[in-house]
């Protein structure tokens, strides 16, 4: 047995996602190896990746591709990246439809076990804020998601804090032009260089 299929194999989430709004069953969704240079810090999947079990298979996926400036193939190569969000499942949404938070119980039981799986990357992409406040602590936590992107020189180039490339952060993205002046070009440099 392998982590990856250890963690396909997990159900602790089972009566938490049938209580939802969405009363789904559990289906993690691990996409990531040995060796991987890129680790992709994420949320947890949504709906189209429950649906599909590909990992950033939506919009925000092409949106995430851009920034880095890779393709599909590339993205998916996990002996390249790792997909390794704090959840591994759809965690569901609530009575008005919202996106309920990543379940910490599932990084407390599988992420040291991911990050050891994968070994040391050169680069670590922290997209939003479970994730910033996961890696980074405490002054994350309370700094929130633009002031810890704000301070992304203060990380690279071993670690990039992004916002989560999801449709709804294009007001965000169009109030912070530095992001894209001046953030994703150096990141487009680092993912090539460790690439």
């Amino acid at each position: 047995m392998t982590l990856p299929h250890d963690i396909r194999a997990c159900r602790l989430c089972a009566p938490r996602f049938a209580a939802t709004a969405t009363a789904h069953a559990p289906r993690p969704v691990p996409w990531f190896s040995p060796g991987a240079r890129i680790i992709l810090a994420g949320q947890a999947p949504g709906l189209r990746v429950h649906d599909t079990g590909i990992p950033f298979n939506d919009p925000s996926g092409d949106r995430l591709r851009d920034w880095l400036g890779l393709d599909r193939d590339t993205f998916y190569d996990t002996a390249r990246v790792a997909i390794l969000p704090m959840a591994f499942c759809f965690p569901g949404y609530d009575a008005k439809g919202g996106d309920l938070p990543p379940p910490r119980i599932c990084a407390e039981t599988w992420r040291d076990a991911a990050l050891a799986h994968i070994g040391p990357a050169p680069l670590t992409l922290l997209i939003g804020g479970y994730a910033q406040a996961w890696h980074l602590g405490a002054p994350a936590r309370r700094a929130g998601v633009t002031r810890t992107v704000t301070a992304w020189r203060d990380h690279a180039p071993e670690v990039f804090p992004l916002p989560h490339p999801s449709w709804r952060n294009t007001g965000w993205l169009k109030k912070n032009p530095w992001f894209a002046a001046e953030l994703l070009p150096a990141l487009r440099d680092r993912v090539k260089e460790v690439l």
